[in-house]
């Protein structure tokens, strides 16, 4: 059943203020227009990879998951680590205290709906995909939800891996994750085709919600086949104190929308917003960004990076907004684009809003080429050209993967990396 052409149907058992959020989602998005070339969110974007019809989000799941279970690799010893194919769990590790709810969405909604209630999709998009994330939420049956409560650490980090398998199927995961009052927690997010041939489609959504003085981090690491699109909306929120990183890492689909919207809610707090995207041949990474300050007193950084390869092109547009009364704003915005190819395009857009006084803010985008000096400097160490330009790159990169303070997430996140640098390396093949 295409994903565009008939209304969902809610599972009987999940609670009835989901399933009116469902049926009001999909009403939202039949009422709500595609976006077009006159839409500032949408400028320099390719409209026509928002074609999403012959979508199905009812593709059965292989028989056979075990290959997906061994390839579902990452840390060596996660505190906890779920395995979805199509939406579906096929498996579940966890060594969780038990005062932490860590759980499959479709689980929390029967065990948990009111905490997931207060929680889920609460902010309005406002980056451009306001139709998509309709569609996502009329869709969603599945992803996780965690909450830790105040005061409790999670020691390690919870692995979630969403599998797409089948020809033109669609999933819809959601990842929601609640911090208490001073406690702390990391999720990654791995998004993986099931092989390479089979066209699919990702819109996912993820909450994350900071209270006073907690630690929350975030990774997404999209390594989709190059047949795959992928829509992908962030929405955080940060309290009193609390800090939030935010990391995405980009090096699979043919197409991907990432949207990233992060509100300092109390004073103190703070955001770190990065980024690290290889397009290759026509891939294309379109990324939409937004630093709210709400409160005064707060920091936000972001640093994005960008290395294009072949005919890839990216587009960058970020805002730092700052309200009324958010005085003692700190608040700093980069983009930076490495060129591998003469043909890649990179389009950055960087921008400033401030309506309060006493503020540090700054934005900027740079774009450059490899200079010869450089390559010649490492073919007199016996480097080949090609080597010598994936080793620049690569370290290009490692300035923003070091930001994550932990070797071993560093680690997978350059694992990642260098299988794309030598899945270029081979050509492509």
């Amino acid at each position: 059943m295409s994903i565009l052409e008939s209304p969902p149907e809610t599972e009987a058992d999940l609670p009835a203020w989901f399933a009116e959020r469902q049926r009001s989602a999909w009403q939202r998005f039949l009422e709500t227009p595609a976006p077009t070339r006159k839409d500032e969110t949408w400028r320099f974007s390719s409209l026509k990879q928002l074609d999403f019809s012959g979508y199905r989000n009812d593709v059965e799941v292989p028989e056979d998951t075990g290959s997906l279970i061994e390839r579902s690799s990452g840390l060596k010893d996660p505190a906890a680590k779920f395995i979805f194919v199509n939406e579906t769990l096929i498996e579940i590790d966890s060594k969780l205290p038990d005062e932490v709810i860590c759980l499959p969405l479709a689980e929390a909604l029967l065990l948990h709906s009111d905490l997931v209630e207060a929680h889920f999709m609460k902010q309005d998009t406002r980056l451009g995909s306001t139709k998509w994330t309709a569609l996502h939420e009329a869709r969603v049956s599945n992803g996780l939800f965690v909450h830790v409560p105040d005061n409790v650490e999670v020691a390690g980090t919870i692995e979630v891996f969403h599998w797409l398998a089948g020809d033109h199927a669609a999933i819809f995961p959601h990842t929601l994750v609640v911090t208490g009052a001073n406690a702390k927690v990391r999720v990654v997010d791995y998004f993986r085709s099931a092989d390479d041939a089979d066209s699919g489609l990702c819109i996912a959504v993820n909450d994350l919600i900071a209270g006073e003085g907690s630690k929350l981090d975030y990774l997404a690491i999209q390594a989709f086949n190059e047949k795959t699109r992928v829509v992908s909306v962030n929405e955080t929120g940060v309290a009193r104190d609390a800090s939030t990183t935010g990391f995405v890492l980009n090096t699979g689909a043919s197409w991907a929308r990432n949207e990233s919207l992060c509100r300092l809610e109390g004073e103190g707090s703070r955001s770190d917003m990065l980024s690290v995207s290889v397009p290759a041949r026509s891939q294309e990474y379109d990324q939409r960004t937004f630093q709210h300050h709400v409160s005064p007193g707060a920091f936000s950084d972001l640093l994005y990076k960008n290395s294009l390869y072949d005919k890839s092109r990216t587009i960058f547009s970020g805002l730092i907004f700052v309200d009324e009364g958010a005085h003692r704003t700190d608040a700093y915005q980069t983009c930076r684009n490495l060129f591998m190819s003469e043909d890649a395009e990179a389009n950055s857009m960087p921008g400033l809003e401030i309506n309060a006084d006493d503020v540090k803010c700054s934005h900027g985008s740079t774009s450059a080429q490899i200079s010869d000096e450089e390559i010649f400097y490492l073919q007199t160490r016996g480097i080949d050209p090609v080597r010598a330009r994936q080793l620049i790159a690569r370290g290009f990169s490692v300035e923003v993967i070091e930001r994550l303070g932990d070797e071993e997430i560093e680690a997978v996140v350059l694992r990642y990396l260098d299988d794309k640098f030598a899945h270029l390396a081979r050509g492509g093949a």
